[in-house]
C-alpha cells in the first residue's frame, strides 16, 4: 500500500474539496488518461485495486503512471467510545482528488485496451470517471 514515508505531523484536519484541480489536469506522460469528474478521498487500497487492474488487462505490455499519492492521514476513534479524550488513531492513508484531476495515464496500448484497461480500473474508484486521450485534447488526429 502506497503511504509516506515519514511526515511532518502525524494527524490532519479534514480540509476542504471545493473547487477544480488547477494542479494535475493535462495528460503529462501517456495517451490515454482517467479523470475525476467529482471531488473524493481516494484510499491507497483503492490506488493499488486500481493499478492491479489496469496492469493485469495489459498483460503487463505499455506503461502505466499513477499521478495521485495518499499523504493524507485519516483518523477514526474505535467503536463504542465517547466523544471526547482527543483525536482518534490514524486508519488509512487518502489522497485527495478535486475535478479535472488526471488519476492515471496509460501508453504504449492500443486504444481499446486503454480504453478497457481505464474502464475497470474507473470501478475500482470511489468517485466518477472519465476517459480522455491525448488525441482529443490536441485537436483531433494527425493524419
Amino acid at each position: 500500500m502506497l503511504m509516506p514515508k515519514r511526515v511532518k505531523r502525524r494527524k490532519q484536519f479534514r480540509g476542504s474539496m471545493a473547487g477544480k484541480a488547477s494542479r494535475g489536469n493535462t495528460l503529462a506522460y501517456g495517451e490515454f488518461g482517467l479523470v475525476a469528474t467529482e471531488p473524493c478521498w481516494i484510499k491507497s487500497n483503492q490506488i493499488e485495486a486500481a493499478r492491479i487492474a489496469l496492469t493485469r488487462y495489459t498483460k503487463r505490455t505499455g506503461k502505466v503512471w499513477i499521478k495521485i499519492f495518499p499523504d493524507k492521514p485519516v483518523t477514526v476513534k474505535p467503536l463504542g467510545t465517547r466523544m471526547g479524550s482527543g483525536k482518534g488513531a490514524v486508519d488509512c492513508w487518502v489522497a485527495v482528488v478535486k475535478p479535472g484531476r488526471v488519476m492515471f495515464e496509460i501508453a504504449g496500448v492500443p486504444e481499446e485496451d486503454a480504453r478497457e484497461a481505464l474502464r475497470l480500473a474507473m470501478h475500482k474508484l470511489p468517485c466518477k470517471c472519465k476517459i480522455i486521450a491525448k488525441a482529443d485534447v490536441e485537436g483531433g488526429v494527425t493524419e
